[in-house]
């Protein structure tokens, strides 16, 4: 059965999109710790990171790393975190946050009443800086 996030993937469950190339994609997280709170996601269906072929895990850190940039040019946070839990969803996924200290990494903080007209607005943002930054692989 496919996971949460290849359904996602597949357009069977909506996702607001920032990013798509041939090996991964890149959407807002609807419980985001953060706003612009984006998760990088391979195509490829894998449980557990450890268990990617090294190109996969290589091109994710650089989608991660292109996110990142963006999120950064958009919030202007202190930092941007990067974090791969692997527990809520068996799919690989790494957490692209804005953050100001470590407390904005810590899950109990997720925000559970994201408006879809929230999401949206930041999805769009996140996009623009994407496009801005030069990377053609921002989501339309």
């Amino acid at each position: 059965m496919p996971t949460l996030f290849t359904r996602i993937i597949n357009g069977e469950l909506p996702g607001r999109f920032v990013w798509r190339d041939a090996h991964s994609v890149a959407f807002l997280s609807i419980h985001p710790l953060r706003p612009g709170h984006t998760l990088v996601v391979p195509r490829l269906e894998v449980d557990h990171w450890l268990d990617l072929e090294p190109d996969i895990v290589a091109h994710l850190m650089k989608v991660a790393q292109a996110v990142g940039m963006a999120l950064q040019h958009e919030f202007k946070p202190t930092r941007v975190g990067l974090m791969i839990a692997g527990i809520e969803v068996p799919h690989v996924h790494l957490h692209v946050v804005p953050i100001n200290g470590l407390h904005d990494l810590d899950f109990a903080n997720q925000n559970l009443s994201a408006s879809a007209g929230e999401l949206d607005q930041v999805a769009e943002r996140v996009r623009d800086s994407l496009r801005a930054l030069g990377f053609r692989e921002a989501a339309a």
